[in-house]
């Protein structure tokens, strides 16, 4: 695979028709879209600051949820698994990003029909990938998923997901491998012996690693407090309007070449 010289993070920028966004469980309210791209503008500000190099997809004008590229792709090693979102509307987001992993040198893989999948349901944490059961991922794409990754050394474990988008949206890791959860929405045992702490707001369980830093939605101080007291450093980034369509601050980027958490 060719090599990098700096980590990456690919990104795209906010469709104008972000306001139609899929919605499934929060209410629609009013989004302000200038605020919203002025907000994305500084959340890859941070990434860059991090240390992260930016690789922009190509726009999609037509897409309204083509700024959450997470959801197109899990990638493991140097294999891309390109998803199958679970969203019909959202399926045309992929074949860019495939295409941006194409040219970087990675492996490519798909999700195949009828199975659903979407990258937010996937949760990486040391040489486990947790797959949550939702609206937009389902047992037959996680048996898909299954088969991709375990010659690559990796198990899978389904995830049942109360009351929450995606997996991610309930739960996330810090550097260490603990992870990070909002109450109620998974099972806490399902992390085996991992220690589990409760994200202070609904905010506050998709947090964002990026090396040893943390990057976590400004809507979550006590849980940004409850990590630094952790020991990580710890950054907010204010992405209010984002979030009316259901998004966390891992959902916007794509990350290559940075470590998984729980690793070493």
């Amino acid at each position: 695979m060719t090599s990098s010289p700096a980590p990456v993070a690919l990104v795209r920028t906010p469709s104008p028709r972000l306001v139609e966004a899929e919605l499934t469980h929060l209410a629609r309210a009013p989004i302000d879209l200038e605020l919203a791209r002025a907000q994305h503008a500084d959340y890859v500000t941070l990434l860059s600051r991090l240390g992260l190099e930016l690789v922009w997809l190509p726009p999609l004008p037509a897409h309204p949820d083509g700024v959450f590229v997470e959801d197109t792709v899990i990638v493991v090693d140097d294999t891309a698994v390109l998803a199958r979102p679970g969203a019909v509307s959202r399926r045309g987001e992929v074949a860019s990003v495939g295409q941006a992993l194409l040219a970087r040198g990675y492996q490519r893989q798909s999700i195949l029909a009828p199975g659903t999948m979407d990258g937010g349901d996937v949760l990486q944490v040391g040489r486990t990938l947790y797959v949550g059961r939702t609206a937009r991922t389902d047992d037959v794409a996680i048996a898909q998923l299954r088969a991709l990754v375990e010659p690559l050394d990796r198990r899978v474990v389904a995830v049942p997901v109360t009351g929450v988008l995606h997996l991610k949206t309930a739960a996330t890791a810090l550097p260490d491998g603990t992870i990070v959860a909002v109450p109620g929405g998974v099972p806490a045992d399902v992390f085996g012996d991992r220690e589990v702490l409760a994200a202070g707001e609904p905010a506050g369980g998709d947090v964002l690693v990026v090396g040893e830093v943390v990057v976590v939605s400004a809507a979550a101080p006590r849980t940004a407090e409850l990590i630094h007291r952790r020991g990580f450093d710890v950054e907010l980034v204010d992405v209010s309007e984002l979030e009316k369509a259901e998004a966390g601050v891992t959902c916007m980027s794509v990350l290559l070449g940075t470590p998984v958490p729980g690793v070493g």
